[in-house]
């Protein structure tokens, strides 16, 4: 019996293409989480450390926005910061309704150590792919994000 290959279809490309997508999401996530307990921080934890280290003092809301956390993550995330010293809730200056979450000096000196460390190790992680190749991905992916974005506004499938 003869190996027929037969054309793909645009769904046999589109499955594809999203098991690889979420295999290598599933593996490169694993290999972060993992590289950051060595901080003792989660994921989740790192990633409003340098949203805050990069952008400054923010509002939950706008955290949330940042981090793709949940409001309800993201109250268990920044109480989990406050209580370890790392971060802190404080009143705007400007409107004291306002409430703002900053890194503390602690926070600060994790979000240098830290964040630096684990952008070497994602560079090591992302180097299997060439400069050219990982600007392509991040195109690529980020042409993807936005145009399902957009759609998710409009419609629901």
């Amino acid at each position: 019996m003869a190996n027929i290959k037969k054309k793909k279809t645009s769904n046999d490309l589109s499955l594809n293409m999203w098991l690889k997508f979420i295999r290598a999401h599933s593996t490169y996530y694993k290999r972060a989480a993992e590289h950051i307990k060595n901080f003792g921080l989660s994921l989740s934890q790192l990633w409003v450390i340098e949203c805050l280290g990069h952008s400054g003092p923010l509002i939950m809301g706008e955290l949330c926005k940042k981090t793709f956390l949940s409001p309800g993550n993201m109250t268990f995330v920044v109480d989990g910061l406050e209580k370890a010293g790392i971060a802190e809730r404080v009143y705007a200056e400007e409107d004291r309704r306002v409430i703002l979450v900053r890194l503390t000096p602690k926070g600060g000196k994790i979000y240098a150590e830290a964040f630096s460390n684990h952008a070497v190790f994602l560079t090591r992680l992302a180097s299997v792919l060439t400069s050219e190749e990982q600007e392509e991905l991040a195109r690529l992916l980020k042409k993807l994000g936005l145009a399902l974005s957009d759609k998710s506004k409009g419609s629901s499938g």
